[in-house]
């Protein structure tokens, strides 16, 4: 039986309980409370149902224990008790992902890092935040902030989900085409090996090139090499001014056609996403923009910086858009409550998608830019095959498309064709020279696609990899190199 489907039954059933042995539970509560404290040990069945999800559907799983961890030596106490007793564990944020990377799908030790939640340091000379891993995205970013500087990784959870599940997932956001990811912002990390040895990479320092990159390569493990309790992060200044516009096309390929022209031009926007028909619909229903709900393609873009060139070059992108045959209208925000709500619309996408069924799976690849509209149209064909609803949008401006299957929960026979219609997905997004998942992360919901990308040498790298930082496979096992 095929992954999804198994986990869809089962989660049906009430939640999907631990296919590898599992320690008694009740020993592991009495040893872990004797060893930190009742305080931050919690075994009560409220405390593991709340983390028994995380934002992905369809996976579900009960730890024996929930511990929250104060300073890095607890963490470090926890794992090698781990260690010992060959318990699983898994460190968890705010579970915002959408990868099922923190559902304890193996049971044992969630680690949750909400306490865990203090910006130590900003300095705005060097232009860096040093914090720990549960402090929130968002908080960090208005934080630094008020010294003129900025955050960069934003995505779409950004106001609940940590910097530490960001590093973990090496997220992405609005932001990426113009800055990077969160990896490129990532100096310096203290981290909890699977020994339960303490190890600091990078520092503060901008060249730093002693030895392999430990750094970039923890960035996006997903919790499976170590466990993160000190995040030292790269800002930039922050921007004084933003523009904002919206072009409607009457298909995805002629909004292709733009953003290839906007790129070709030398202009790289901050912002540069777009919807399809169904999300415009969707949007437009949801929250009443006034959007044009005839037309097959979206396109929003914008910059920021110094007032005078951003207006230049929005003004620009407006014109170059206006060219392209197809496009039914391009219009730019006269103010900062417009650009607002044009940014609403695309964050809003997904809440809006939702309202269309009882379950929506938002999936996401990567595909070169100039095949993105042949990929959105694949979809699409995939979607009339299976009889599916398939909204597609994303970040037009470096290939990460975001299709979301919008279905009835209790159908058994659309979860079935929901599961075949992804494996199709990843497929063409393969077959187009793309990825499988762009920045959400691979995670349980990825896990079968992934040798179909890396090949069987990568995988085994990976693996041994793997074996190396986290010798007994207690951390987050079943994922990533496991």
């Amino acid at each position: 039986m095929a992954l999804l489907t198994l986990l869809y039954i089962t989660f049906l059933a009430g939640g999907l309980i631990a296919t590898m042995s599992r320690v008694d539970s009740q020993l592991l509560l009495t040893q872990l409370t004797s060893l930190l404290g009742p305080e931050i040990v919690k075994g009560d069945a409220v405390s593991l149902e709340a983390y028994s999800h995380d934002a992905t559907p369809l996976f579900r799983g009960l730890a024996e224990v929930v511990v929250s961890p104060r300073t890095t030596a607890e963490v470090a106490e926890v794992v090698r008790f781990a260690g010992r007793t060959k318990t699983p564990i898994i460190a968890r944020g705010a579970g915002s992902n959408l990868c099922a990377a923190t559902v304890p799908l193996n049971g044992g030790i969630v680690l949750s890092m909400v306490n865990m939640n203090s910006i130590l340091e900003i300095s705005k000379s060097e232009m860096i935040a040093v914090v720990q891993p549960g402090v929130t995205n968002l908080h960090l970013d208005t934080e630094v902030g008020k010294e003129g500087l900025m955050f960069v990784p934003d995505p779409g959870s950004r106001s609940v989900s940590t910097v530490g599940g960001n590093v973990a997932t090496s997220a992405g956001g609005l932001r990426g085409l113009k800055y990077g990811t969160t990896k490129n912002y990532i100096l310096g990390l203290e981290v909890v090996l699977g020994t339960g040895e303490v190890i600091r990479t990078g520092g503060r320092l901008v060249k730093d090139v002693a030895g392999y990159d430990l750094t970039r390569l923890l960035v996006g493990s997903e919790g499976t090499l170590g466990i993160f309790t000190e995040i030292t992060a790269a800002l930039v200044a922050r921007p004084h001014a933003s523009k904002y516009g919206v072009g409607y096309f009457d298909d995805l390929t002629s909004a292709s056609i733009a953003v290839e022209r906007i790129m070709g031009s030398g202009i790289l926007p901050s912002t540069l996403e777009f919807l399809d028909n169904t999300c415009i619909a969707a949007v437009e229903d949801f929250a009443h923009l006034g959007l044009d709900v005839k037309a097959g393609a979206l396109l929003l873009f914008g910059d920021h910086g110094d007032s005078p060139f951003v207006d230049s070059i929005v003004q620009k992108m407006a014109e170059i858009a206006s060219g392209v045959d197809g496009c039914r209208e391009v219009t730019l925000a006269p103010d900062i409550a417009a650009a607002e709500a044009l940014l609403y619309a695309r964050r809003c996408s997904l809440p809006a998608l939702a309202r269309l069924g009882t379950l929506s799976i938002l999936e996401d690849i990567s595909v070169p830019r100039p095949l993105m509209a042949a990929t959105v149209t694949g979809i699409e064909k995939i979607a009339e095959k299976y009889a599916l609803l398939i909204g597609t949008f994303g970040h037009a401006g470096d290939g990460n498309l975001h299709p979301t299957i919008v279905l009835d929960k209790d159908d058994r026979e659309a979860v079935q064709n929901a599961e075949r219609a992804m494996a199709e997905i990843f497929t063409l997004a393969l077959e187009m020279g793309g990825t499988i998942t762009g920045e959400h992360g691979v995670g349980s919901a990825k896990l079968p696609y992934l040798e179909a990308r890396l090949g069987t040498v990568q995988m085994s790298l990976q693996r041994s990899i793997k074996t190396v930082f986290d010798p007994h496979g207690i951390l987050n096992p079943g994922r990533l190199g496991s």
